[in-house]
């Protein structure tokens, strides 16, 4: 392929804009159940244990469905165009949230958060792709930052609107808000990367191309490994922060939706400052190794320093934690960066859905660790597996800050 002149746009701009709200909703669909998940199955008639396990289930289905979703949309990212994707993945979880707020039984609540998470899991890879790809170099990681640093506080508005509506309206409110942003793409145009290679005789979208090639499915797992510590912090840490609170002796309660929105309180500013760090250090490993710094003192205070401590306290350390896990945005950039213009979409898009997905993983080591430890020794054991083998995976991975996009994978 023959480079041919990018139309490239501003970094405050509609595509970056839209793609900035459609990750909103998305955040706030995707976290709207751990936030709800308590007064909604209470309201279904399940017990407190049930709750719990049934609960678990739901998300567990939830994350099948991203994963799923993961791969789907990324292939017809890369067979069909940025903009299929984006069209399609709000508007399937917009009428599955819809929907949602009708449901009457938990086999009807895990089949709407399974379509749901199949649209969900389009959102951001897709659009941090279309985003990387309308920049110039020099500025995408700004940009794609700006998207993650907006969309992420979707889990505040979350919070607040189950501090003040009936579960059942806070899934139609979701639904309603993407339905009103599908609106705002018609607008958006689709990546002159893309546009090139539509009629090339090259292989679009091979999901598969990741697995046989040595170089492309290193590069892969490990921009996988660099990701995840967000979901051991937000999937355990933050989740649990009302057991973990039994452990320290917090005698206060523990919302643990009020966690939640405090740690993607941290995440949000996070990633809009990690981005403008990795373009003043040109690099995005060096902004990386600094936020990993940052999570590891939060996990120190977090297990060593809220004992008898207060629900004020804990929150707080959420929040910290959030703000060390803040590198979202340049991780799905940097696996975007990694692979060519044919496999673009589906890499980015699902990387992000294969950490998420790992939760299984990390929550397997965890609750293998507490047969012979404590639950907080277990989750400190955890994190410091989860850290080393992020940090490991930086190190290995090329720096990306800067790099041409405009090539293919063969």
């Amino acid at each position: 392929m023959n480079p041919a002149p990018q139309k490239q746009i501003a970094i405050f701009s509609i595509p970056v804009l839209v793609a900035a709200l459609g990750y909103f909703v998305d955040i706030y669909d995707l976290l709207l159940f751990g936030i709800i998940r308590q007064p909604s199955l209470a309201s279904l008639g399940l017990s407190p244990e049930e709750i719990d396990s049934k609960g678990l289930f739901i998300i567990n289905v939830q994350m099948i469905g991203m994963l799923i979703g993961g791969i789907v949309s990324g292939v017809i990212g890369d067979k069909k165009g940025r903009l299929s994707v984006l069209f399609g993945s709000i508007l399937l979880y917009s009428l599955a949230n819809i929907a949602n707020g009708f449901v009457q039984n938990v086999g009807q609540y895990a089949t709407c958060r399974f379509i749901a998470g199949l649209g969900l899991a389009g959102e951001l890879g897709v659009g941090i792709t279309l985003v990387s790809e309308l920049l110039p170099k020099e500025k995408r990681g700004i940009a794609t930052s700006l998207v993650a640093g907006i969309g992420l506080s979707g889990a505040i508005l979350a919070y607040f609107m189950k501090q003040n509506f009936d579960w059942r309206i806070c899934y139609f409110i979701g639904g309603g808000l993407g339905l009103l942003l599908l609106i705002t793409r018609i607008g958006v145009f689709e990546s002159g990367m893309f546009n090139q290679i539509k009629k090339e005789e090259v292989e679009k979208g091979n999901f598969f191309m990741l697995f046989t090639n040595r170089d492309r499915f290193m590069r892969y797992i490990k921009c996988i490994l660099i990701g995840f510590p967000t979901w051991f912090v937000i999937g355990i840490l933050v989740s649990f922060s009302n057991k973990f609170a039994l452990a320290f002796g917090i005698t206060e309660k523990i919302d643990t939706g009020k966690s939640i929105m405090f740690a993607y309180a941290g995440i949000s500013i996070g990633d809009i400052l990690i981005g403008l760090l990795s373009q003043v250090l040109k690099s995005r490993k060096n902004a990386l190794y600094i936020f990993y710094a940052i999570t590891a003192v939060g996990m120190y205070l977090f297990f060593f320093h809220l004992y008898g401590g207060t629900a004020s306290r804990l929150y707080w350390a959420c929040a910290l934690l959030g703000f060390g896990t803040g590198f979202w945005a340049i991780f799905v950039t940097i696996g975007a960066e990694q692979f060519g213009t044919n496999l673009r979409a589906t890499a980015a898009t699902t990387i992000p859905n294969m950490v998420r997905g790992s939760l299984v993983l990390i929550t397997a080591i965890f609750t293998a660790l507490q047969g012979n430890l404590s639950y907080a020794n277990a989750a400190i054991v955890t994190g410091a597996i989860v850290m080393a083998v992020a940090i490991s995976a930086t190190f290995f991975s090329r720096e990306t800050f800067g790099k041409d996009l405009n090539y293919l994978e063969k």
